[in-house]
């Protein structure tokens, strides 16, 4: 099978395959065969059936109004309608990545075939994402109840010939767009429009981008641990299997696995026994030694401190990957049982509190990376380094001093975002959305720590290897510490007299996170 061949079936979709695809412009969607008769079913299905029975949304208002009937031949409006009313969204545009994750987790939910939309309407969104027409979407608007109504509103705004759309990373209104590519205006049929922007799609195709990338950054967190924990010599106990098994948490015990995988090359990490070697206890009274016995809790708690977080991430990579293979609008066009089923697969609150947990997980992250950042540049508390690893003339040349001002602000600015989202709650929709996920935002928010994590780890990196330029021991490093200098040395090279760094510094953050070899960090 080709690799830039993505098969869409509604059930088998992963964040990592959703990830590459939107990643590679030149990568092509497939809809799997079997989808287009349950598509076409559920669609014969939902007609018959909303000509003699009452069907939210199809042939009634939305919301509080929806003791309002409608007749039949006014359901086509209602559509319309619906998309014009809630594409109101206002603020900055969301990242293109985030909106095509959006547009491809619709159109797989879709394919599962309980949505009540006719095969016409799978192929426009089908086009939409293979030829990257992308709709610029405000980043203000949905609570993530009843789905994420306002953002999704403009994806459907765009597919009818509406709004504004990226192509070929120009902004375009939609119309000249349809013109270009001589796409003919597409008529929503009863409950499209319903079915396009009532689901979790917005909040959860963010969530699914943000998974790899996560993913990623703990990743480097394992080798930059290592890599610190080289610098100062640690001893090898405490990320020994031995003291992970009497605290047998999943996450601490392969973290320290992990850890131990790298570190098992390194030709400077300490055993206890040969602290043992040079010290003679003495029989009576002090005896002050010229060497610690045990870390400060940045290093010696590595596998306590990311195993959590480790265990947070499995868990939202698992609600993530239920929810973009789930059927998330309201009503469901379960043909299977001949009947319509209304309710509130909707609701994002599985998104938007995992999301939170994940988030709360890698603002610890963050200030692991700082804490340790501190350590290395404050000649105070290692007291073995030059200031602010200064390899030329300290107070002269200022070294990393400023560098380390941008990640302390960084870090207190993801404290201030880690409070989890999904507890503001406020009643919307004349009450009727009472309960409200908070997702789409939830998610926003995390992409914003996700950001600030590379950041902090990019300065981390930055100072890990000065440590080791200040050292000379390279030749002693671990492989993977030895691969991770030499990939980044090629881009960032180190500091000696105080230089313009700024470029360098943003083109090193890109290339950590998306270009950097991502070493899985169980099998490193």
């Amino acid at each position: 099978m080709d690799p830039k061949i993505l098969i869409l079936d509604g059930d088998n979709l992963t964040t990592k395959n959703l990830y590459t695809y939107v990643m590679n412009p030149n990568a092509r969607l497939k809809i799997h065969r079997e989808c287009f008769a349950k598509i076409n079913n559920s669609r014969l299905f939902l007609e018959k059936e909303m000509r003699r029975k009452i069907i939210y949304g199809v042939n009634t208002g939305f919301g509080p109004m929806s003791s309002r009937i409608i007749g039949v031949t006014e359901s086509r409006e209602l559509q319309k309608n619906l998309i014009i009313s809630h594409a109101v969204g206002m603020g900055k545009p969301l990242d293109q990545e985030f909106i095509l994750a959006a547009m491809l987790v619709r159109l797989n939910t879709i394919l599962k075939g309980y949505s009540g939309v006719s095969c016409e309407l799978v192929e426009r969104l089908k086009f939409f994402i293979d030829n990257r027409i992308v709709p610029v979407i405000p980043e203000h608007g949905a609570v993530g109840t009843s789905g994420d109504l306002v953002h999704l509103a403009h994806i459907a705004l765009a597919l009818i010939g509406g709004g504004e759309v990226w192509y070929k990373n120009k902004n375009y209104p939609t119309e000249n767009i349809f013109k270009k590519l001589k796409i003919a205006n597409y008529d929503l049929k009863p409950k499209e429009g319903l079915s396009l922007i009532n689901g979790t799609a917005m909040m959860v195709g963010i969530a699914a981008v943000l998974c790899v990338k996560a993913e990623r950054l703990f990743s480097l967190a394992i080798r930059t641990s290592a890599l610190a924990l080289e610098l100062v010599n640690a001893f090898e106990d405490s990320f020994s299997e031995e003291l992970q098994k009497v605290r047998p948490h999943q996450g601490q015990i392969e973290v320290a696995r992990a850890l131990r995988n790298i570190l098992n090359t390194s030709k400077l990490i300490n055993k206890r026994a040969s602290l043992e070697k040079i010290v003679n206890i003495p029989s009576s009274g002090i005896k002050n030694i010229n060497k610690g016995i045990q870390e400060i809790y940045s290093f010696r708690c590595v596998p306590q401190i990311l195993g959590p977080i480790l265990d947070s991430l499995r868990k939202t990579q698992k609600d993530v990957a239920t929810e973009i293979n789930s059927a998330t609008d309201n009503p469901i066009v379960d043909v299977r049982h001949k009947t319509i089923l209304h309710g509130g697969n909707f609701h994002g609150d599985y998104i938007a509190s995992s999301l939170d947990q994940l988030k709360i997980g890698l603002v610890k992250l963050i200030l692991l990376s700082e804490r340790r950042i501190n350590f290395f540049l404050n000649q105070n508390v290692n007291r073995q380094f030059p200031p602010f690893m200064n390899l030329d003339r300290p107070g002269l040349t200022l070294g990393l001093q400023g560098l380390q001002f941008v990640a302390t602000s960084t870090a207190a600015q993801s404290q201030s975002l880690a409070y989890p989202h999904s507890l503001h709650s406020i009643s919307t929709n004349a009450d009727n959305q009472d309960v409200v996920s908070m997702g789409s935002d939830a998610a926003l928010f995390t992409a914003k720590v996700v950001d600030n994590a590379f950041i902090l780890l990019t300065i981390e990196t930055i100072t890990l290897l000065q440590t080791v330029d200040f050292l000379k021991t390279y030749s002693k490093l671990s492989r993977s510490s030895q691969k991770l200098y030499t990939d980044l040395r090629k881009l960032f090279p180190k500091i000696v007299e105080d230089r313009v760094i700024t470029d360098k510094l943003h083109k090193t953050k890109n290339f950590i996170e998306y270009s950097l070899d991502s070493e899985n960090f169980s099998k490193v």
